[in-house]
């Protein structure tokens, strides 16, 4: 394990990031984290073969001056809905593996100057933990939320006002110069290669961190001011008790971040509003309470739709896996829901998709009559269903189809149902309530 020593004012910081011993810890986290090769093509595995060899001319070339990053490769993540592209960038494996040296030796001495109040991209720290701090304040009466959205703001990172917000607590000028280069170390796009004199790049395993050495300064603003707010990463919401507070603390707010911090406020996405009228990291807190957010609940919607396509040449058990890998994920994010009936809801969507593809796959009436009667549907319902005139998708809701493909039909065929977990935990939550 990597001993961190403050009792050199930090000045000393890089022999500790040049030690073996680091550049071993932080090849490990890059290796666990995977991800796509840089311009280099030189994946994660490759590197790995050739580990030693591969991280002892890293120190070499650190410790003479001689490594020079390489630019990053542009990759386009499309937002949900078609709201355009997010831009990020993927680093060289040697070059994510300085930058992950770089804050396995200042994280530490960084994360316990940050405010209590910021929960992203930190040890022990998570959404869940910022969207009940989000529910308490609403609890206590500051209702209205001042959601503040900033422009793009990894691309807007000013390089010079970073480094000097880092040199104020790190003292080891080597270490500045190596994050300087980090950050200005370019991009190819289209085979082309871009300066970066502006921005952090979204992907690099530093960026995170730089992040919220700049918008310390905001939460340090904030609890000067004495206001209560909750922010994760470039999203920040501060709450206060009524709407004549919210929009005065709006107007500085945004002064502050535009004329002191230099960063741009996203107006459209900005707004004060009633907390059940905000959508923080896809919660929304109704009253005291925290439900998954319409938005959330529309792309996951979304998401069933194109997983569970009601023609497909997938077995069901292939879908299902496909599924499942998916929503096991999902749920497990949103599980802090106080509304289990949410996860029923998209469970219940997502066994009427199935059933009008089992509808589908039996072609003609005539062969859906005798699935339906073979799995137990009277003959008259059955008849009476097949031979209607209603499409597959609203045979799929109809009784006779929900009695052949009922609801453990599917359990038994592996789908995944959250449902009636959150149920029984909150089951068991009331009863503890109760018998306390």
């Amino acid at each position: 394990m990597i001993q961190l020593s403050l009792s050199n004012e930090t000045t000393n910081l890089f022999e500790l990031l040049t030690h073996p011993n680091t550049l071993n810890i932080a090849f490990n986290a890059v290796k666990k984290n995977q991800g796509s090769p840089g311009i280099d093509k030189v994946s994660v595995n490759d590197f790995a073969q050739r580990k030693d060899e591969e991280l002892a001319q890293l120190r070499e070339e650190l410790i003479n001056w001689d490594y020079q990053p390489k630019p990053v490769r542009r990759v386009e993540i499309p937002k949900p809905d078609n709201k355009g592209v997010r831009l990020l960038g993927v680093p060289c494996v040697r070059d994510r593996v300085v930058q992950t040296a770089i804050k396995l030796v200042i994280e530490p001495i960084l994360d316990p100057m940050f405010s209590n109040s910021s929960f992203g991209f930190r040890p022990n720290r998570s959404q869940h933990q910022a969207i009940e701090q989000a529910r308490q304040y609403v609890a206590s009466g500051k209702n209205i939320v001042v959601d503040i959205d900033l422009s793009k703001f990894f691309d807007r990172i000013n390089h010079d006002r970073l480094i000097g917000l880092l040199g104020k607590t790190i003292l080891d000028k080597r270490i500045l110069r190596l994050v300087g280069m980090t950050l200005r170390s370019g991009v190819m796009v289209n085979g082309d290669i871009q300066p970066t004199t502006l921005g952090s790049t979204q992907g690099s395993p530093l960026s995170p961190l730089l992040s919220n050495v700049v918008l310390d300064v905001l939460d340090k603003k904030l609890e000067q001011r004495g206001l209560s707010f909750v922010r994760f990463a470039d999203d920040c919401n501060i709450f206060v008790a009524s709407r004549q507070a919210g929009e005065r603390v709006m107007d500085n707010t945004a002064r502050f971040i535009e004329n002191k911090m230099k960063l741009v406020i996203n107006q459209e996405k900005s707004k004060v509003a009633r907390a059940n009228q905000v959508n923080f990291l896809g919660f929304t807190i109704v009253k005291d309470v925290i439900a998954i957010s319409k938005e959330a609940m529309k792309n996951a919607r979304g998401q069933i739709k194109a997983l569970l396509p009601r023609g497909t040449h997938l077995t069901l058990q292939a879908t299902l896996a496909a599924f499942n890998k998916w929503y096991v994920g999902w749920s497990s994010y949103f599980q802090v829901t106080h509304y289990p009936a949410q996860f029923k809801s998209l469970e219940g969507y997502a066994r009427r998709r199935l059933r009008a593809r089992l509808v589908s796959q039996t072609k003609r009436r005539k062969y859906l009559f005798k699935t339906l009667k073979k799995r137990g549907v009277k003959h008259k319902t059955a008849a009476r269903t097949a031979f209607s005139n209603k499409g597959r998708w609203a045979l799929s809701q109809t009784k006779a189809v929900q009695i052949a493909f009922p609801n453990r039909y599917f359990a038994a065929a592996g789908l995944f149902c959250k449902s009636q977990q959150a149920l029984r935990h909150w089951a068991d939550v009331n009863k503890w309530i109760h018998l306390a």
